[in-house]
This record gives structure tokens, C-alpha cells and sequence, in this order.
């Protein structure tokens, strides 16, 4: 994927809003950064779409900005001029298509059926929108379709909220999904941008899904180790299990063989998507320790640990299974 598409799929969701007045781009725009969210999409079907765009282009370009709804290459023209990184059309036009990838824009034709998604790889496109999404079946008819087409991935949009967002996220060939839920029209109304930066963290927290898995207590060899790993069975009836270098005193105990990471030990947070965590946390100012980085075996990020500990304990990041 190029990279406006990467720094979307990192991020996981596009809010998609829909701007009667152009002077709450910069508002909404910002609401949404705060909340984590650096990205949106600006509806075309609006008189302030085309400004809209441009100031929050100007005045933010640490955000990522699409033009939405777009139906002709006059649109697309104005979306580029007023500073877009990319073009969501409802449907595959094959002329606005091969205008936006003769003039290298990246564009994102929403696609509901295989005949659709054929045309869109002979245009050679990686990423499509599956529009309008839980009318067309969900996630469900997305898996069906995908299934005889191994590089391309979808960009869902219509009827994702909050309960459904990680349905969908959860298969790999979901790259982000559209949603409206923490930009809607009461919210713009009302001007109730407290709420939106909200309703966006909501989301980026549940996309993220952190969750404890387990702590690890450092002890100075194998002996002791296993002593501890007893003494938690003992006392709780936990079961023990060994591994190469530590015992388990139950799912969440981890006692180590040897002084391991952490003064005192190590805290393992499991999350939904370890790259999309890193990519977060790193916005937020986090230095991980790129050395422990591990990862699967069809080379995506595994596990990785924060570089700085938190109470003397060195925490890292590890994909949920």
C-alpha cells in the first residue's frame, strides 16, 4: 500500500463527516486529534466541503484529509487543489478511477460486488470501499468476497459504530473503517466538540483493545523460580507450567528463571492490532525498545517492549491470539 493508505490502516478508522459551515473544520478537526484520530473524511455532498478541506489542510497538515462522495474528476479537482490526500467515491466510476491514478491520487471506489472488485485490480488498485457496509451483508459478505482475491482489502463504510468497529477490523483484510458515530450531525449542531474528541478516544481504545495478560516476577535462577511458581500454587491451586526460561503460576504469573527486563519484572499488555499500538503510542511520545521486537511467521509485529519502565516494571506489547 502507498502511504497515505498505510498511515490510514494504522490508524484504523475514518471518521466521515459531513460540514454545512466550513468555520467548524478546523474545531472538529482538532477535536478529532486530540481524541487520537488523525485522519477524516470531508463528504462532497456539502457546499463547504471543497473549504472545508483547505483550511483544515493548511492549518493541520498533521491530519490526513479525504474527499468524500465524489462522483467526477471536476470534484476530484477540487478536492486536490483545496489540499485532499485522497478520493472516496460510493461507487466504481472507471473514468474518475483512471483519472485520479493517471494524475498518482489516491483513490478508494467503493465496490459491493466480485465484478466490481475485478475491475478495480485490473486498475490495480490494493484498497476498496465496501459501501454501504452492513446493507450489503457486513463482514460476512466481505470474508465471502475477498475470498478469491488475495491482495485486495477493504475500507468498510455505513452502519459501523462503536459495537461493530472490531467485527470487522478483526479480519486482516480490513484496512480502516468509515464512521460517522463520533462526528454526527447533533454533535456539529450543538458545536459539542468535547464529545467528539470523547466518543474518538472510545473508539481508539476499543480498536486497540488493551488488555493485561500477565506479570513477570525476576527471580535470580530456576530454583527459586519454581519455589514461587509452588508457593502461587499452594497457596490458589493455580497450575503450574513450565517453559524454556520461566514457569507459569497460572495465565496471568509468569515467574522468571533470571533477573530478565525490569527491575522488578515485566508487564505484558495484549492488544488487537501490536502495530496499530505501536503506531498510537508513538504519536503519544513513547520510545519502544526496537531490539525486542518479535514477530510472526508471515512477518508481522509480534511483541515489542516500551524502551522507559513504568514502576519498575518493563511492560510490552503482544499480539492478542
Amino acid at each position: 500500500m502507498n502511504s497515505v493508505l498505510t498511515e490510514i490502516s494504522n490508524i484504523g478508522i475514518v471518521p466521515v463527516i459531513a460540514l454545512d459551515n466550513s468555520k467548524q473544520a478546523l474545531p472538529i478537526a482538532k477535536a478529532l486529534y486530540a481524541g487520537g484520530i488523525g485522519c477524516a473524511e470531508i463528504t462532497f455532498r456539502t457546499a463547504a466541503a471543497e473549504e472545508s478541506i483547505e483550511i483544515i489542510s493548511k492549518k493541520m497538515p498533521e491530519m490526513i484529509i479525504g474527499a468524500g462522495t465524489v462522483l467526477t474528476v471536476e470534484q476530484v479537482d477540487k478536492a486536490v487543489t483545496a489540499g485532499s490526500n485522497f478520493i472516496v467515491s460510493p461507487g466504481l466510476n472507471p473514468k474518475v478511477v483512471k483519472y485520479c491514478l493517471n494524475r498518482g491520487i489516491t483513490i478508494v471506489p467503493g465496490c459491493t460486488t466480485p465484478s466490481d472488485v475485478e475491475v478495480a485490480i485490473e486498475f490495480g488498485l490494493e484498497v476498496v470501499k465496501f459501501f454501504p457496509a452492513e446493507a450489503s451483508g457486513g463482514i460476512s459478505m466481505i470474508k465471502a468476497m475477498a475470498a478469491p482475491y488475495a491482495n485486495i482489502k477493504f475500507m468498510p463504510t455505513g452502519g459501523i459504530d462503536i459495537k461493530n468497529l472490531n467485527t470487522y477490523l478483526s479480519f486482516n483484510k480490513v484496512i480502516a473503517c468509515g464512521g460517522s458515530w463520533m462526528v454526527n450531525k447533533e454533535l456539529l449542531k450543538n458545536g459539542d466538540y468535547a464529545t467528539v474528541t470523547k466518543l474518538s478516544k472510545e473508539a481508539l481504545f476499543a480498536i486497540l483493545g488493551f488488555e493485561v495478560q500477565h506479570i513477570g516476577i525476576n527471580m535470580p535462577d530456576a530454583v527459586s523460580a519454581c519455589a514461587t511458581a509452588d508457593k502461587f500454587g499452594n497457596l490458589f491451586g493455580f497450575v503450574k507450567q513450565e517453559s524454556s526460561g520461566s514457569f507459569f503460576a497460572s495465565i496471568g504469573i509468569e515467574v522468571m528463571k533470571k533477573q530478565f527486563l525490569g527491575k522488578n519484572g515485566h508487564i505484558a499488555i495484549r492488544t488487537n492490532n501490536v502495530t496499530r499500538a505501536v503506531y498510537y503510542l508513538k504519536k503519544a511520545g513513547v520510545i519502544f525498545n526496537e531490539e525486542t521486537a518479535s514477530y510472526d511467521a508471515v512477518g508481522n509485529l509480534y511483541s515489542v517492549y516500551l524502551k522507559e519502565e513504568i514502576g519498575n516494571f518493563a511492560v510490552h506489547l503482544i499480539q492478542k491470539k
